[in-house]
């Protein structure tokens, strides 16, 4: 939990693109245990073990949401690019879902880049979706359907 805790309290860590937060320890504890089962956390780590980021998946209604993040250092290594593309493999591998989905500022480009290479498709933008560092601001809406899909990109099978 430390090391989640400086990340997330890192400016840098969420970039430009999300809202300021500042988490104390207990605060992401109690955070943590109130996460649903269907709800997952995974670290990004290197082959070394090091880890450099983070991803997760949680419910929304009948599909799911993925989000992502790499420490700064790490960006522009395709650590991001593998890690979703092993996520939504085991999601279609081992959960009963047609859709996965994700929400990017516009202004990243480089979010929108990893998505769109593991085949997600744009599907528009939602105007004024939140408020962040002064400002409204708008999300782009991307997806990939299990036909889009067809076949795991990295994983064979999973043991969930």
């Amino acid at each position: 939990m430390p090391l989640v805790a400086e990340w997330l309290n890192d400016p840098e860590y969420f970039g430009v693109y999300n809202p300021l937060v500042q988490h104390s320890k207990p605060e992401l504890e109690k955070e943590y245990d109130k996460l649903t089962p269907e709800t997952k956390w995974f670290f990004i780590e290197k082959k070394d073990g090091s880890k450099v980021g983070s991803i997760f998946h949680f419910p929304l209604g009948k599909l799911l949401e993925i989000g992502y993040s790499l420490i700064p250092s790490e960006r522009g290594k395709g650590y991001c690019t593998e890690a979703v593309k092993i996520i939504v493999d085991y999601l279609f591998l081992a959960k009963d879902i047609v859709r996965i989905q994700a929400h990017i500022d516009p202004r990243n480009i480089a979010s929108w880049k990893v998505i769109e290479k593991v085949g997600f498709k744009k599907e528009g933008t939602i105007r004024k979706s939140f408020f962040a560092r002064g400002e409204w601001r708008d999300m782009l809406v991307y997806s990939i359907l299990r036909e889009e899909w067809k076949e795991p990109k990295i994983l064979t099978k999973t043991t969930s």
